[in-house]
């Protein structure tokens, strides 16, 4: 049998228990209860015995002692219970319990004097049935009071002494035997009676004491609840509430807000440049960094935002308090302005920003699922199209997310052997008018949807995850191409983020130029910014692997991307090729003049090949000139042409420079 063991009490508790405890109010409060209870009680007995002793003696004993002194004693009691139960009603503090149950202590010893005395005094009137009729009473009334006093033992204890020393004094000194007797035992049986007393109220101070050792663990098994719930809400890197809590909370703010019918938005944010703290810096920059932000998002957070920290470099915003369009607009903006760098001051400085997308409920989706599409579209858009700013999901985005769900259905089902092609564009010596080779462009026609734009089918084909696919049959065709070429001419192909991240690619890739039969070291691969800071160093190593088998690497859209120039010296590059951006705003002003200038002369410095992009135009071409451009590529020497086309552009572009 499993028994658990009843705490004991220290002796100087003990004793202490014997009155009213100082420095333990919920004792206090559980006797001032207890008491309570039984304070009616003891008033009732106490009245009634009187009424009927003094009815008893109405026609023998003195009107003062019949009349005037019960009625006084009654009034004195019911005065004292009317004023006990009043306040026995309202919620009472240990501090008041003990105050109040102390000036119980000598009104108890007023009143049992008060009683004892009257009582004695009606002995000497009357017969000896009288007489027993005020021993019984005294008796009777007095064990009953005690019992009613068990739980503020003090009070018992006290008037114990009162009545029964004096009781047993003057029945003994009657000189009758059967009072000497009565008295003898009613002695006896009150020290019984004490003794039960005690060892009762002993058990009830260890069973107010269990209970609040209970309370107190009870109170710190939910405290270490808490903190276990705190902690598993929380990101502990970043200080935010965490993913968890906060899907959480967006499925409860939906709830409220269908009910009634209010608005509020949820903003996805993304770090952008982030990666590339970590690649340069090492983790723990990153580490702090991401602290960093989530110090900057936590001065936001109030009763309507909710800041969480989603994984990554990915934050969430739970925006409330039934905002209009214009102040969720209103509200990204400030977000990103707050998220704009520089961070680690102290160490480094890391130039990060913050790209936010914004989805507002009902006006955007209406569901939480829904809600994180739409806004994780619109952040995706700003990381395209507006780095470091906030984008709001709007009517335009939902045609162009299906638009680009018909593009992945089409991908999904497309025969791409068939409906994918590659065309080629020439890169041009301006110096002498030779070509030095092409890039290859892929083209998709599909049967349903007619000819698709490769900004849509590459960018549909990365969020399915198909460019492990694409890329192979892409690069197979365009080496089957260049194999009939003559060995002079380079070809230039792109590779995406994920086939830098993907060692099976990197892998087919090898095994295809391999089994072509052209020479690697004709072959420029193609990389962008983006697609290396997603993760640097498996970029680097993939790059490696490349470089090894003998082919060349070119950097894409240099001067839209975020690397920095320690980066671009790490990955050991080839060539830069310089975004078109610029050559469309080559004439319009000095800006775009000085920074492709630096970029030559960056490429001079470390011996790179440089190629500008999207010439079109003669005017473009000659400022080019004069500010040391030689390689370009644009439709002012040629669109973009099959492989068919290709001998026969070479043969004019030779016949051109031999007139010329």
């Amino acid at each position: 049998m499993n028994c658990k063991k009843v705490p004991s009490l220290p002796l100087s508790r003990q004793l202490a228990y014997l009155g009213v405890p100082a420095g333990d109010p919920e004792l206090a409060r559980a006797q001032f209860i207890a008491f309570s209870t039984q304070l009616p009680v003891l008033y009732a007995i106490l009245l009634i015995n009187a009424l009927a002793l003094a009815a008893s003696h109405l026609s023998v004993a003195p009107l003062l002692l019949t009349i005037v002194t019960p009625a006084v004693l009654c009034v004195a009691c019911i005065v004292r219970v009317t004023f006990w139960l009043r306040g026995a009603r309202a919620e009472i503090t240990g501090e008041e319990a003990t105050k109040r149950l102390r000036a119980t202590f000598p009104l108890v010893g007023v009143l049992g004097v008060a009683f004892t005395t009257w009582s004695l005094s009606l002995y000497p009137y009357g017969d000896d049935f009288m007489k027993f009729h005020v021993a019984f009473y005294m008796s009777i009334t007095v064990i009953s009071c005690i019992f009613c006093l068990m739980h503020l033992l003090s009070a018992a204890l006290l008037l114990s002494f009162i009545v029964i020393v004096p009781f047993t004094i003057f029945f003994c000194s009657t000189g009758h035997l059967v009072f000497t007797a009565i008295a003898l035992n009613f002695a006896l049986a009150c020290c019984g009676m004490m003794f039960i007393l005690l060892r009762n109220y002993r058990d009830f101070a260890r069973l107010v004491l269990s209970r609040k050792e209970l309370a107190a663990r009870q109170a710190e098994t939910e405290k270490l609840n808490q903190e276990n719930s705190r902690l598993a809400n929380l990101d502990m890197l970043s200080g935010l509430p965490n993913r968890r809590f906060f899907l959480a909370s967006l499925d409860r703010t939906l709830g409220a807000a269908g009910a009634g019918g209010t608005r509020f938005a949820l903003v996805l944010i993304d770090l952008d440049g982030f990666k590339g703290v970590n690649d340069a810096y090492g983790h723990a920059s990153g580490d702090r960094l991401l602290a960093e932000v989530g110090d900057r998002l936590s001065a936001l957070a109030s009763d309507s935002v909710l800041c969480a920290r989603l994984g990554g470099d990915e934050f969430g915003i739970i925006l409330g308090g039934n905002p209009d369009q214009a102040a969720i607009v209103a509200f990204g903006e400030m977000v990103c302005r707050r998220l704009r760098g520089p961070y680690l001051a102290s160490t480094i400085r890391a130039d990060v920003t913050g790209s936010a997308g914004l989805a507002a409920y009902p006006d955007s989706a209406d569901s939480a699922e829904q809600l994180f599409e739409r806004a994780d579209f619109a952040l995706y858009h700003a990381k395209e199209y507006c780095t470091g700013q906030a984008v709001i999901f709007t009517g335009e985005h939902e045609v162009m997310i299906r638009e680009a769900a018909s593009v992945e259905r089409g991908l999904r089902k497309a025969d791409l052997d068939k409906e994918i092609s590659v065309v080629f564009q020439p890169i041009v010596d301006v110096g002498n008018g030779s070509t030095l080779g092409f890039e290859a462009l892929a083209r998709w026609n599909s049967p349903e949807l007619g000819e698709v734009g490769p900004d849509r089918f590459i960018a549909a084909a990365e969020r399915m995850r198909g460019m492990g696919r694409l890329t192979p049959l892409l690069l197979s065709k365009t080496l089957s191409a260049v194999s009939s070429w003559p060995e002079n001419l380079r070809i230039s192909f792109n590779l995406s983020a994920q086939d830098l991240a993907s060692q099976d690619t990197i892998a087919s890739i090898c095994a295809i130029i391999t089994a072509s039969g052209v020479n690697p070291a004709r072959i420029d691969l193609e990389i962008t910014e983006t697609a290396v800071m997603r993760d640097f160093n498996q970029a680097r190593a993939a790059l490696a692997t490349l470089r090894a088998l003998g082919a060349r690497i070119s950097l894409d859209d240099f001067g839209t991307g975020f690397s920095s120039l320690s980066q671009v010296h790490r990955l050991k590059l080839d060539k830069i090729k310089i975004d078109r951006s610029f050559v469309a705003d080559i004439l319009a002003g000095p800006t775009s003049c000085d920074l492709v200038k630096t970029i030559v002369g960056l490429c001079r410095s470390l011996d790179l090949g440089c190629i500008v992009e999207g010439v079109e135009t003669e005017a473009q071409k000659r400022r080019l000139i004069t500010l040391g451009c030689r390689y370009m590529q644009g439709y002012l020497f040629s669109r973009p042409m099959p492989a068919a086309s290709v001998l026969p552009y070479l043969e004019g572009a030779t016949e051109k420079r031999a007139t010329a």
